[in-house]
Formats: C-alpha cells, structure tokens, sequence
C-alpha cells in the first residue's frame, strides 16, 4: 500500500467486481490518499437506464413552476427543497449564496416517502425508491470492503461494522438532486468568490456522485502535507472510462468517516465552479448526490482495526466519543446560517 500521502498518479478508478480483498486494499488505499476514488459504472450494481431515469426526473422536477417547489421547501430534518443561494458553503469566502437548487429526500419506509413530495414525483414514488435501494446496497457493499481492508476485529460483526450501523428502513442517508443552472447573461461573476457551490468537505460517511457527460465544474483539493494545496478539476469520466455505458461513480469520504477512522481517509475539500469560457459556463449541470450515514444513535467510539492505528501513525485512537447526530447538527447548524440556532447551543459555549 502506498503511503498515505503520497499524490503520484491520479484519483484511482476501480471495479469492484474484481477479488475482494484486492477491491478493498485498493479503496482503503485511495481513501487514504485522495479521499475520493471513481467506480466504474457498467450496470452491474446499479442499472445505467435507473440513473438516467432518475438525472430525467430531476430535470423534469427542476423545470417546474417554483410554487409547487415551494411546498416542499427544507425543514429542520434536511428533507425538501433547496433554493437557489439558500446554501452557503464557504461563508468566508462566498459573496453570496451557491448558485445551485437542490431536492432532499430522505428515507423510505415500506417503499413509501416520508416527507412531502412535489407533484411531479407523484407518480414516480417506487422509481425513487428503487435507486435509493440500488444506492444504499452500493454503499452498505463499500463500507464492508472498507472495513475488510482495514480487517477491523470485530467478532460479532466482521465486515458489517460500518454497514450495520447505517440502519434499517427509514434509512438515514439522503439521496439529494441537484441542479446548476447557467449564468444569465446579464451576470457577471467573480469567479473566485462567485461559484456554483462553495469549497467544502461532506458530512457524513460517504458520498456517491453521480455525473453527466459533458458537465464539468468539481474541483478537489488534494489532501498533501509536502505539496502546495491547489485547485484540480475533476473529469467526469477519467481516462480510459470514456467507453463506458455511463460515467463512473464518484465516490468520497466525508467528515464523520474520516474522524471515525482517527483521521486515516481524507475527508477532502471540494466545490463546483462555473467552467472558464466555452459552452458549458452557459450550460445547466446536473448531478444525484447519495449522502451516507450512520444511525443518529451511533456512538463514534474508536473501530478496532490494529491496522488502521498503523497505518494513521498515532499511537491512540484520537477519537473522543459523540454521535452520529451530534456530529450532523454541528455541521448543519454552519451551513444553513440560522435554521438551527438554538439547537445545541448550550453544549457548544
């Protein structure tokens, strides 16, 4: 395995069809490095006509009269929908609010939403539910070869001590829509303060990103202690995917994952920008975003994985014991500037 900061080469593209053990060294490796890796996308976990069925239902529901987006507008429990500059990812450098919309669902329960839906979902109700499944078996497949490579000890569990721990029926995870629409002509940006959303790192375990050829804007920081941090695009399809049926699937780490593993996978900055120049800056970009994470109750207490300690290089686990939901209020509360003043504040003081 290489060392952990070592940034030769680019963010790795696997398949996790092949030998378990070879998958899992190779993603905990990644993880480890970049925080991100791509998954090949041949249909085998999730159907490519389910993924552009679902890239066609966000369109559809984007396109529509903003009263009816009105209805289901975000609520405390980060269910509904998102307008435009109503998030502010980097605060401290944004002028104003991400130039992104954005639709929240959260989980289902006996294939039926738990939330409101907007009229055009109506009828499309087991199709969302469909691809959450699809989404939830990926990720549940992924955190077990996670914790395959990183052998955690766990008698009881095995494999299954992250998965196991992101829940039944309503699941936790969020499966989020989200569209980018093009600069009005009449706009003119600052491109370093003014972008489609704002430098930040993900909450939870980990995300799958789903992307449209043709549509590019992420951006990543490389996490490196020996090389100066700078902006690097992303492509949506990395060299040699181009033949595939569908681009892969962008897969990262995020916050909760990274501290649960005392800081071994990077959780690592990114952000969507506005394309320099050609015809993708006056372009719409689409993406679905599956948020992973863990049961609200779930304590963050060290996993027990003798290699992930050496591998970390730290001699004790550094990770002092909060839950899941704590952990998610505390980010929510600095991204939705007010929604969740209160909520918590006695223990922050």
């Amino acid at each position: 395995m290489a060392a952990p900061n070592d940034q030769s080469g680019q963010i790795p593209v696997i398949d996790l069809s092949g030998p378990e053990q070879t998958v899992a060294t190779k993603l905990v490796n990644a993880a480890a490095t970049y925080g991100f890796v791509y998954i090949k996308s041949l249909g085998k976990d999730i159907p490519v006509e389910a993924i552009d069925s679902i890239f066609a239902l966000s369109k559809k529901f984007f396109s529509s009269p903003i009263e009816e987006k009105e209805r289901c507008k975000i609520q405390e429990n980060n269910r509904g929908w998102v307008g435009m500059h109503a998030e502010t990812l980097d605060p401290k450098t944004q002028r104003m609010g991400d130039f992104k919309e954005a639709m929240n669902l959260g989980g289902f329960l006996d294939g039926k939403a738990q939330q409101p839906l907007p009229p055009v979902f109506k009828d499309h109700e087991p199709e969302l539910y469909a691809f959450q499944k699809y989404c939830q078996t990926m990720m549940n497949k992924i955190l077990d070869l996670f914790a395959v490579g990183l052998e955690v000890s766990s008698s009881t569990e095995g494999s299954k001590y992250f998965s196991n721990r992101h829940g039944p029926e309503p699941t936790p995870c969020t499966l989020r829509l989200l569209h980018y629409p093009p600069l009005p002509p009449n706009i003119e940006i600052q491109p370093k303060v003014d972008i489609r959303a704002g430098a930040h790192s993900d909450y939870g375990s980990i995300t799958l990103l789903f992307q449209r050829p043709g549509q590019p804007g992420l951006e990543i920081l490389p996490p490196s202690s020996t090389t100066p941090l700078e902006w690097t695009p992303v492509p949506v399809f990395p060299l040699g995917t181009e033949p595939d049926p569908s681009p892969p699937i962008l897969v990262n780490i995020g916050d909760l994952l990274s501290y649960w593993t005392n800081n071994l996978f990077k959780s690592t900055v990114h952000r969507v920008v506005f394309p320099a120049g050609g015809k993708e800056a006056v372009e719409d970009r689409y993406s679905i975003a599956y948020f992973g994470h863990p049961i609200g109750e779930t304590v963050l207490e060290p996993v027990p994985s003798e290699k992930m300690m050496a591998l970390a290089g730290k001699g004790d686990s550094g990770v002092k014991a909060m839950t899941a939901h704590e952990h998610l209020m505390s980010r929510l509360k600095a991204t939705y500037l007010g929604m969740y003043k209160g909520e918590g504040d006695e223990k922050e003081k």
